[in-house]
């Protein structure tokens, strides 16, 4: 049967169908896809490339409980309220069994909600705020990623071996943001009761003004610098605070910056030395991840980023949980999910049954610059179930279902 993969993006104000295929509704599974594909493109156009050859590979190999999937996709513009709608229409209009995608936290958040509300199966691909499966889970949200708690202990555990006893924090100001600073501070202060927080930069995401914020962190004299900034607000504050002598002598540390979606963009200006989680695919060698990257690069002759993992990943997971469950009823669905494995170019992991976050791990190393751009080098995976609070505290913090 020929692939159906119909795709749709909604603008603020409309909805356009970009493309379509033909779509025989007895044939397939429709799964409703939201994601900021106009809000930060540098990684979710990866990440929908990477749906997309799940997809095509699933489909390819006869689809799901003898049907095909068909994904339907909608733009949220980095808005709760324009994915609400979004999450609404494909529902109550579209016919979709379950939800997938969103990249802002926010975002997410809004989405989780509303999948409770309805009682509709959501698979959170890349919001990483740690309320998703733990303050605010519920029995219909599952997040694949390393949540800001797992990468925030991970980074912590190298920030502690620093002599660093100062630090200061930049993060943009919204969910994200500060429930990344708010976890890594407990986490390393807990590891290292000398440390003392002497100053904080909130800028609003998307809009940093670099110059400032980095005088600013330069006026508090801190030891180490933790970084939350990512996309263009990272490069305008590596620029800056490379200009302005931020980073000599002085450490630090960095969620996501070793993603090529954020470390590309700066070429040689990559900041060396930094301690930071991402996604070195220029040096990984597995069979699995191998076999993933040949694949990818056949099909889209371009480099994956770690999007292209998070979007590929999502997929086949959607797909497992369908399959296993032999139903798109979401109680049959919520079943199938929880204690899921699933093997992907990072290893296996599993969807835990206690609160549907899942096990994938995340890379930890530092950035340098190797022919003009930078990368990351003495990388080691870590493992997401060793960087997760035991279950007492889990269960104490997730609300009763």
């Amino acid at each position: 049967m020929r692939i159906v993969s119909r795709l749709v993006f909604a603008g603020l104000a409309a909805a356009a169908l970009v493309a379509a295929r033909p779509s025989f509704a007895a044939d397939t599974i429709k799964i409703g896809e939201i994601n900021s594909y106009s809000g930060l493109p540098a990684f979710t156009e990866p990440y929908r490339k990477g749906w997309q050859l799940a997809l095509d590979e699933i489909n390819a190999a006869g689809g799901v409980n003898g049907k095909q999937l068909e994904v339907i996709s909608k733009d949220d513009g980095g808005k709760p309220a324009t994915a609400i709608t979004a999450a609404n229409e494909l529902t109550s209009s579209d016919g979709v069994v379950m939800l997938m995608g969103t990249f802002f936290s926010n975002v997410g958040l809004a989405v989780s909600d509303f999948a409770k509300q309805k009682h509709v199966m959501f698979l959170a691909a890349e919001p990483l705020t740690d309320a998703i499966t733990w303050t605010k889970g519920n029995a219909e949200t599952f997040r694949l990623r390393p949540s800001n708690y797992m990468q925030a202990a991970m980074l912590a555990e190298e920030a502690a071996k620093l002599p660093a006893k100062t630090w200061a924090t930049v993060a943009p100001n919204y969910e994200y943001g500060q429930s990344a600073v708010a976890v890594f501070k407990q986490i390393l202060s807990a590891k290292r009761p000398d440390v003392k927080w002497v100053g904080e930069q909130w800028p609003t995401q998307g809009k940093i003004d670099a110059g400032p914020v980095v005088e600013a962190l330069l006026a508090s004299k801190p030891d180490a610098v933790l970084n939350v900034t990512f996309g263009g607000d990272l490069v305008k504050f590596v620029r800056e605070g490379t200009t302005r002598g931020l980073f000599k002598d002085r450490s630090v540390v960095s969620f996501l910056t070793g993603e090529p979606e954020y470390l590309d963009p700066l070429k040689d200006e990559a900041p060396t030395g930094w301690i930071v989680t991402g996604y070195p695919w220029y040096a990984l060698h597995s069979p699995a991840h191998d076999a993933f990257l040949k694949a990818y690069q056949a099909k889209y002759n371009d480099t994956p980023r770690l999007g292209s993992i998070v979007g590929y990943v999502t997929m086949k997971a959607a797909a497992a949980i369908l399959a296993k469950a032999g139903s798109t009823d979401t109680p049959a669905l919520i079943k199938a999910a929880e204690g899921l494995p699933l093997d992907t170019p990072f290893g296996p992991i599993v969807f835990r049954a206690l609160d549907h976050q899942s096990t994938m791990g995340a890379f930890v190393g530092t950035t340098a610059v190797q022919d003009g751009k930078g990368v990351m080098t003495n990388f080691v995976y870590r493992d997401g179930k060793d960087y997760l609070p035991d279950d007492a505290t889990v269960k104490g913090m997730r609300p009763a279902e």
